[in-house]
């Protein structure tokens, strides 16, 4: 990008499903306020169903449209986001995003942008944006307690060793103070398998969110991680209507 152009560009690729999406759209339309360029990535048909867009914001939002790879023939064809496959599937939707690194790289390559905003599932993101030179920052929609559960990225503090579901049912060793915040432990089996241990066929959540956050340069929450921290605050949904006064 000009060098003398004191606004910046950004790359913004949130996991496929509209609890993520539409908090990064919100930010985006926070930034593009601003009057910096954003690049929203997606697949086309997750990006068809998005809000429209405040007129004044339009020109400052671009939607770039990534189409999912088929990577299982066992995958509803039209299949796009969270909300279009039963919970069985999802694990199959995170190997189709998987595959999104390619072309997402082809993006980045051809347009060069200032920074690259990702979240927990683009765990390889922070590798595609070094070897580009583009620094990147995890966003995550999460506030920062839940992300304690998750562990810490800093080899300051003793790593995560946590291997049974009850190991979850107590306050987690590298928070300093008393605490009797932990998960019960039905709470711990309704996400035990995918989210923590992951599968045959795909890493869990637990360690996408933990090689996101290792590999960035800024975490967009407040955190025990050790980097700088961007506040972003709460990201209601926006609606456009035409009648509303944006920009005032």
């Amino acid at each position: 990008m000009d060098s003398n152009d004191p606004k910046l560009h950004i790359a913004m690729f949130p996991w496929l499903a509209f609890g993520y999406m539409i908090p990064y759209l919100e930010l985006a339309k926070l930034i593009a306020q601003k009057g910096h360029q954003i690049f929203f990535i997606s697949t086309p048909r997750n990006i068809e169903r998005l809000p429209q867009l405040p007129p004044n914001l339009s020109s400052l939002i671009t939607f770039v449209k990534l189409p999912l790879p088929r990577v299982d023939d066992d995958f509803p064809e039209a299949a796009e986001a969270t909300t279009d496959v039963p919970q069985n599937k999802v694990m199959k939707l995170k190997n189709a995003y998987d595959a999104l690194q390619q072309p997402l790289t082809h993006f980045l390559e051809s347009s060069n942008p200032d920074w690259l905003l990702f979240d927990f599932a683009a765990y390889w993101a922070p590798t595609t944006a070094r070897n580009l030179g583009i620094p990147c920052a995890f966003f995550s929609i999460f506030i920062g307690a839940c992300l304690v559960f998750l562990g810490p990225t800093s080899p300051e503090i003793s790593p995560d060793d946590r291997k049974n579901q009850e190991d979850y049912t107590v306050p987690p060793k590298w928070v300093p103070f008393p605490s009797n915040v932990a998960f019960r432990l039905f709470e711990v089996g309704k996400v035990y398998i995918d989210s923590i241990t992951g599968d045959e066929s795909n890493v869990s959540d637990v360690y996408r969110n933990m090689e996101g956050m290792r590999g960035c340069d800024i975490i967009a929450i407040r955190d025990i991680h050790r980097k700088r921290v961007l506040l972003v605050g709460q990201l209601p949904t926006t609606n456009y209507e035409e009648n509303d006064r944006w920009g005032q």
